[in-house]
């Protein structure tokens, strides 16, 4: 008896795959063109991109700057505000302290010696206090030059020595809120040499 025929595959058909797996045919991507990219496309993207962040980075460091500029503007408006508040109160003070000082000024002996004046010379030394705590401090101007921005010249006097433009006498105290004139003196400035008397000329 002849051996028994093998089935031969049709060489139209695929094999049938082992284990009952199917064949998957692949195919290799095609791009929109139909080509990949070339080299000097890459290129040009990788520079449009860098372009666009550069763009969109200075656009976030200025709304920064800008964000950063305003809080301390803002910050700087509102200490102006409390600021100039303070100042306009301080400023009302001063007639008061003023016109304590004059009193002082003025007491007789006899009134200096009772009780309740050793009471009253704590009301100013009180405002003393408070007024230095809020940083108020009064000038010192006998002697020097007139400032403008300082002084107000009230009276111009006749100098002994010839000296022009100094201080030499204060009217009404000048105060100081730390580092800027919060009231301007009032004072006396000379102005020359003072002319000699009739009787003062020598004749040759």
């Amino acid at each position: 008896m002849s051996d028994e025929l093998q089935p031969v595959p049709h060489p139209e058909q695929p094999e049938t795959p082992p284990d009952g797996q199917e064949v998957v045919a692949t195919e290799t991507p095609a791009t929109e063109s139909g080509a990949p990219p070339s080299v000097d496309d890459l290129q040009a993207r990788i520079a449009e991109l860098e372009r666009e962040n550069a763009e969109l980075r200075d656009n976030w460091l200025r709304a920064v700057a800008d964000y950063k500029n305003f809080k301390r503007r803002t910050e700087q408006e509102r200490a102006d505000l409390i600021r100039n508040a303070s100042a306009a109160l301080l400023l009302k003070l001063l007639p008061v302290m003023d016109d304590l000082e004059r009193a002082m000024a003025n007491v007789t002996p006899n009134i200096a010696e009772t009780p309740w004046y050793n009471g009253f010379k704590l009301i100013p030394q009180k405002l003393q206090t408070i007024l230095e705590s809020e940083g108020v401090s009064p000038m010192q101007t006998v002697g020097e030059a007139f400032d403008p921005n300082r002084h107000e010249a009230i009276i111009y006097e006749p100098s002994e020595d010839g000296e022009d433009g100094r201080v030499i006498a204060e009217l009404q105290r000048g105060y100081l809120l730390r580092d800027r004139v919060l009231r301007p003196a009032m004072v006396k400035v000379s102005q020359g040499r003072k002319q000699p008397s009739g009787s003062e000329t020598t004749h040759e």
